[in-house]
């Protein structure tokens, strides 16, 4: 209970903006650390266990029900009528068991080239209990986000599609409580998401038939997001650019295996080095600002705050390619039946240092699908999904379009 304790103050102090600065001092070593951070961050955990099983990639892999969180363009090429999709995902599962990201999807395809499908995501921080200064329990409270999307896929052409959707995000953290005599309430924000998507098959292998995919996502287009009654402080959400291939070989009428690689990019401003004084601490202009030593001003309009996200790194572009971070994965499927799946994902040190490989399961019959992944850190650093077994239930109706499947 203490650990979840800290875990939502210091999320108030994150969203509130009353966090202290810690990439402060002119040489831009600072904590070591260059993370960009952002509110409602749980809109970029990959909700589904078949992209789980590879990396936490998704973006040109082949369609299924849950391609809204990776590209919606995808819907456009599905190949079933309808379908739907569960999935559940334990957080933190070393130090509580009670914080979950739970996701439903649901496509609908219009007719040859049009698909709509809608999604909710439900990210839950479990119970917390709030004292007062002397240790008395003042009240017990559950903070939640979640996110609702809808969005519409149409092909442009027989190998391309153009996907929109947009997104209402609720964001609950406190339930009104005051921290350091701020009074905060729930962050609700809108926002867009641009999909692309092209895939055709190709004649690269001369004993082998073969098909090359990729795709591009822009995702959460939207207004910052305010923690407080006085909106002074308003936080960027997590804009982020995706975009990458895919490969997948028939190796025989049994057997397909495909190779998929994502690269992202939060289009959120880098924050800046501020100048310090002899003691260290933060120098403060006549306005009331921190002096910036190096970089560029994060309090920016949000589309401005998109443009500048690719050249504003203190560090130059060495910095702007360290803001990249990249999955692999690889699907291997017999029959159309079952799948095994693995991959790596890979952020580099001071942006965050998340890396892991992945595992992953894949069933399918008739209309039923169940998918299982595994994630195995690969550095000292704790992963939130750590000896964590996630999982996906998939339901697809109507006729196959081609009798071809990938998914």
């Amino acid at each position: 209970m203490k650990t979840k304790l800290y875990l939502l103050t210091g999320l108030i102090f994150l969203f509130s903006g009353l966090q202290a600065q810690t990439y402060n001092n002119l040489s831009g070593q600072g904590s070591g650390s260059r993370v960009i951070t952002t509110a409602v961050p749980f809109l970029l955990i990959g909700p589904d266990a078949r992209a789980g099983g590879m990396g936490d990639g998704g973006v040109a892999t082949f369609p299924d029900a849950n391609s809204m969180h990776w590209n919606s363009a995808k819907y456009a090429f599905i190949q079933n009528e309808s379908g739907f999709s569960i999935s559940y995902t334990p957080w933190l599962k070393n130090l509580v068991n009670d914080i979950n990201l739970s996701y439903l999807s649901y496509y609908h395809r219009l007719d040859d080239i049009s698909t709509v499908a809608f999604s909710m995501t439900y990210f839950s921080l479990g119970n917390i209990t709030f004292t007062d200064n002397l240790g008395n329990v003042v009240g017990i409270y559950k903070p939640n986000e979640f996110a609702v999307d809808g969005a519409y896929a149409r092909k442009l052409s027989e190998n391309l599609a153009l996907s929109v959707a947009g997104r209402f995000i609720y964001s609950n953290l406190t339930a009104g409580y005051a921290a350091q005599g701020v009074e905060n309430t729930a962050g609700i924000s809108a926002a867009v998401d641009v999909g692309v998507y092209w895939q055709k098959d190709v004649n690269w292998f001369p004993t082998m038939n073969a098909q090359f995919a990729w795709g591009l996502l822009i995702s959460n287009i939207g207004s910052k997001i305010s923690y407080n009654k006085s909106n002074i402080q308003k936080d960027f959400i997590p804009t982020n650019l995706r975009f990458g291939p895919r490969l997948t070989l028939d190796l025989d009428s049994y057997n397909k295996i495909s190779f998929n690689l994502d690269i992202n990019k939060l289009l959120v401003p880098t924050p800046p080095i501020y100048a310090t004084d002899s003691l260290g601490n933060p120098q403060v202009s006549a306005d009331g600002n921190y002096i910036i030593a190096k970089g560029m001003n994060p309090n920016v309009p949000v589309v401005k705050g998109i443009i500048q996200s690719f050249y504003d790194a203190p560090g130059g572009f060495k910095e702007e390619l360290q803001e990249f971070y990249m999955a692999f994965g690889v699907e291997y499927w017999y029959n159309d039946i079952w799948a095994i799946r693995g991959g790596y994902f890979y952020e580099n040190k001071v942006k965050g240092d998340r890396q892991y490989a992945t595992l992953g399961l894949g069933l399918r019959y008739n209309v039923f699908g169940l998918d299982f992944s595994y994630l195995i850190p690969t550095v000292a650093q704790q992963n939130p999904l750590q000896n964590t077994l996630r999982f996906s239930l998939i339901f697809n109706f109507g006729n196959n379009r081609n009798g071809r499947s990938y998914y």
